[in-house]
C-alpha cells in the first residue's frame, strides 16, 4: 500500500474511533440524572501496527460507585430507602469530549494533508 494511501486510512481509522468516543460520552451525559447507570468508558485493542492500529474498540462499565440518596418512595430505593445515583461527573464527560472533538480533528487534518499531496502526485504525474 502506498504511504499516503495508508496515512489516509489510519486518519478514517482514528477519525471512526473519536466518533465512538462521542457516541460513549453523549451516551453518558444523556443519563447522568438516571439512578443506578454506571459511566461507560471506550477501551483501544491494539490489532497491529499500520492502517490497522487500535481500530478494535470496546465499551466497558465503570464500576465505582454512584451517590447514595434518601428516598423512601423511589422504586428503586432499598430496604434502607437509599438510591444509588449514576457514577457520572459531567465535567470529565465534557473534558472527554472536547478531547474527543480535537483528536477527530487532527485526524481530518492529516487526511486533508495526505488527500492535497496525493492530488498533488496526480498532478506531476499528468504532466
Amino acid at each position: 500500500m502506498n504511504p499516503l494511501r495508508a496515512t489516509m486510512m489510519q486518519a478514517l481509522a482514528g477519525m471512526d474511533l473519536q466518533t465512538k468516543r462521542l457516541d460513549v460520552t453523549s451516551q453518558n451525559i444523556s443519563n447522568v440524572d438516571t439512578p443506578g447507570y454506571k459511566r461507560k468508558f471506550l477501551v483501544l485493542d491494539e490489532l497491529s501496527t499500520g492502517a490497522d492500529a487500535f481500530r478494535a474498540a470496546r465499551v466497558e462499565l465503570d464500576q465505582s460507585e454512584g451517590e447514595t440518596r434518601l428516598d423512601p418512595t423511589h422504586p428503586m430505593a432499598d430496604e434502607n430507602g437509599y438510591i444509588e445515583m449514576s457514577n457520572v461527573q459531567v465535567v470529565t464527560e465534557m473534558a472527554d469530549m472536547r478531547e474527543a472533538n480535537r483528536s477527530y480533528e487532527a485526524n481530518l487534518n492529516s487526511f486533508q494533508q495526505a488527500r492535497s499531496m496525493y492530488r498533488s502526485l496526480l498532478d506531476i504525474l499528468r504532466r
